[in-house]
């Protein structure tokens, strides 16, 4: 059950027993009593190499001023100018390793490479074995091709790193100029070092990657959500890892195909090709495959043909189509990123080659760009030079950052996406939440959720006699063990008249999961879709276990308004005879209102009675029969004084069967109580079994205001 209501917002939000309802900026606050201050800057940095055209001999002591950059077509000033070269390496001491760090936790917190002033006038290499794309054999050519250039052809100026991926990404090794550790990481991918990846469990689990925590393994569930690629999430991560570092990284990507998957794969496509362009990193693909003998009719790993295929030809240019799909990608990623691509060879060497040759001396050209459209479009480069001698190799352009309104559906769902996965909470729009529990079976709860976005924090579009705004909600559960056990993806459509006066109302969103009793955490980010701005909310859930308490007992709901719901099978206990109760998250009321109090208690001790058989209820362990007298009363107490009490209600029969349940609801016109604070004291007695609970609540009584207009209700999805 999804809601969205639009309710009045008055008085100050209150802490409550039970109750979490901080909004995000508050928890950012409060975890380390830091704040982070993001600084953009849009510099862009391409390499040039320059060649003399005779000789092909790199030349060396350019300035800018010999330099011209042209975003498409238009001048651009240089702001910053580098020149690196291998000849003027730093002598490292034999077998050095950068970091030091080992582990991906290190990659992915921006600390691969953590010294970065090392590395200049080095060649940066990354070797990614893409374990999960590759089979035995491709795997065994991709290392041993490896392990040639470690022992003959790697140059003193070389750093290079190992990253993996089979069910996860894994950092094997770190910048080093150390040989024997090199061959030890790229040795355990086909069994030839130590205990690691034995052949034919490239796909599977590592033997050699403990699980410690330290290994980054994506839940596949993001993945099928938006149908990315593992691969290209990958290569952006790898990327983001490196970004301050300013030199360029060649990225040498042993695969066994990459297939486009559909417009959400582009999306991604777009995230890892800007990603190693803003890390200047160049990506070099190399198909494991080699070259390839293509059966007519199929190797071993497929199934017989039927029909005509096998000799129409048809089946050959299917083979054909689909090899030339899963390298497409790969070829595309190295022209955009300004690497190169290497197929339909068994001889890897010229992979390593070539990266050595364009990175022996390059120059870095800095520059802001005059165009400050953030419209993610596509910039051309051209990069010319003061004389005719020479020929330039450099990046074809980049794409454009993108603000909001320029995105794609593709990259405005994985930004949605990232927010969730994200450690650093978005806080530009606030969220209030609310989580409550009714018992459905003996082992199952249901957890009515609410969310409150304050109106005035939405712009809303005019449209004819209405305003209109959507926003998109994304949320999930996760276990203790971190494993996700519900989503939520919603986009609502909002529209108000202006007589509702949007300002003064909240949007509140509701929705439920079913879970057992347990620790959960749970997570809710909300984009508003006029500029984008996110808010999330993120807190700890516990469902608790009701079989050894004396008296079982529900969340306690506080409501000032229910809508209609004419749902004639739902699992959501607040929706009742035709109507919905809509929690009062803040639990601030207004003189002129109704408050409403919902609650239930389970299993209630029964009286014997003469001759009765047991019954059971639906769902539920049988339980034996007789009357049941269960008393409850609510009290106000202000000051510590009682200042009212509603009349004591007794209950002598369950009325909720189907849960085995009491349920309990009260009208309360708040008009005899004056405007301020009170605790509320619920009490409840179980007359048969002489157990008793006293919970209490925090709750605000307002003034009344002038009548307001009277709130509508929309669904979601």
């Amino acid at each position: 059950m999804r809601r969205i209501t639009a309710a009045v917002l008055t008085g100050l939000m209150m802490g409550l027993p039970g109750y979490d309802i901080r909004p995000a900026a508050a928890q950012q606050a409060a975890s380390d009593g830091t704040f982070t201050l993001k600084v953009q800057s849009n510099i862009v940095l391409t390499n040039v190499v320059v060649r003399d055209k005779k000789t092909g001999a790199v030349v060396k002591g350019l300035t800018p001023a010999d330099f011209t950059v042209l975003e498409n077509g238009k001048p651009q000033k240089i702001a910053s100018f580098d020149f690196q070269n291998v000849d003027e390496a730093v002598a490292l001491h034999e077998n050095t390793t950068v970091s030091g760090k080992n582990s991906i936790a290190d990659m992915v917190n921006g600390n691969f490479a953590a010294n970065p002033a090392q590395l200049k006038d080095h060649r940066l290499i990354v070797l990614f074995f893409d374990l999960s794309s590759m089979q035995p054999e491709d795997t065994d050519r991709a290392v041993e091709a490896a392990q040639d250039y470690i022992n003959k052809k790697m140059q003193p100026a070389d750093l290079v790193s190992v990253v993996s991926m089979d069910t996860g990404l894994s950092l094997d090794q770190d910048f080093t100029t150390d040989k024997a550790a090199l061959l030890r990481a790229v040795g355990r991918y086909n069994g030839t070092e130590g205990t690691g990846f034995a052949n034919g469990n490239e796909g599977g689990t590592s033997g050699g990657t403990p699980d410690d925590g330290s290994s980054f393994t994506a839940d596949d569930s993001e993945y099928n959500a938006l149908n990315t690629d593992r691969e290209l999430y990958a290569i952006r991560t790898i990327a983001q890892s490196l970004e301050r570092v300013d030199q360029r990284k060649s990225l040498l990507y042993f695969s066994g195909g990459l297939t486009r998957q559909g417009i959400e794969n582009q999306a991604s496509m777009r995230a890892a090709t800007n990603a190693a362009v803003r890390a200047n990193m160049a990506i070099y693909s190399v198909d494991s495959r080699g070259l390839q003998a293509l059966p007519p009719v199929g190797d071993a790993s497929k199934g017989s043909l039927r029909g005509t295929a096998a000799y129409s030809g048809g089946a050959m240019q299917s083979q054909l189509d689909a090899n030339f799909g899963s390298q497409e990608v790969l070829a595309t990623l190295s022209k955009d990123t300004g690497g190169k691509a290497f197929f339909d060879s068994n001889d890897f060497a010229p992979a390593f080659q070539q990266i050595q040759h364009d990175t022996e001396a390059y120059y870095i050209l800095g520059f802001r760009s005059s165009d400050i459209a953030r419209d993610g479009g596509y910039r051309r480069l051209t990069i010319k030079l003061n004389r005719n001698d020479v020929k330039l190799e450099y990046r074809p352009g980049y794409y454009a950052p993108a603000d909001f309104q320029h995105q794609k559906s593709g990259d405005r769902e994985l930004a949605l996406t990232e927010q969730m996965r994200s450690d650093l909470p978005a806080i530009d729009v606030a969220i209030y939440l609310q989580a409550l529990y009714f018992r459905i079976e003996d082992n199952r709860f249901f957890i009515p959720v609410s969310l409150i976005v304050p109106g005035s924090q939405i712009p809303f579009l005019k449209n004819g006699d209405r305003d209109k705004a959507t926003l998109d909600v994304l949320g999930q559960v996760k276990n203790a063990q971190g494993i996700s056990v519900g989503d939520v993806r919603d986009t609502v459509k909002l529209a108000l008249d202006a007589s509702q006066q949007v300002a003064r109302k909240n949007i509140q969103y509701s929705t439920g999961f079913t879970l057992a009793p347990g620790r959960y955490h749970l997570k809710f980010v909300i984009r508003e879709n006029q500029t984008g701005r996110m808010g999330s909310f993120e807190t700890d859930l516990q469902v608790p276990d009701l079989k050894k308490a004396p008296l079982k007992l529900s969340s306690i709901v506080l409501a000032s308004q229910q809508t209609p719901n004419t749902a004639k099978k739902t699992a959501n206990p607040l929706v009742r005879d035709g109507v919905e109760w809509i929690p009062n998250i803040a639990h601030v009321f207004r003189q002129d209102q109704h408050l409403y109090f919902l609650y239930e208690v389970y299993d209630p001790t029964r009286q014997k009675e003469n001759g009765a058989a047991p019954k059971a209820s639906p769902g539920l362990t049988r339980r034996p029969s007789g009357a049941v007298k269960v008393l409850t009363s609510i009290e106000f107490l202000s000051g510590g004084v009682k200042v009212y009490e509603t009349p004591l209600v007794s209950a002598e029969s369950v009325n909720v069967p189907d849960r085995g349940a009491v349920a309990f609801q009260f009208d309360v016109p708040l008009s005899q109580l004056k405007p301020g604070t009170y605790v509320c004291q619920v009490n409840i007695i179980d007359d048969a079994g002489g157990s008793f609970s006293f919970p209490r609540l925090a709750l605000r009584v307002e003034a009344p205001t002038r009548p307001a207009p009277v709130p509508t209700a929309a669904s979601g999805n």
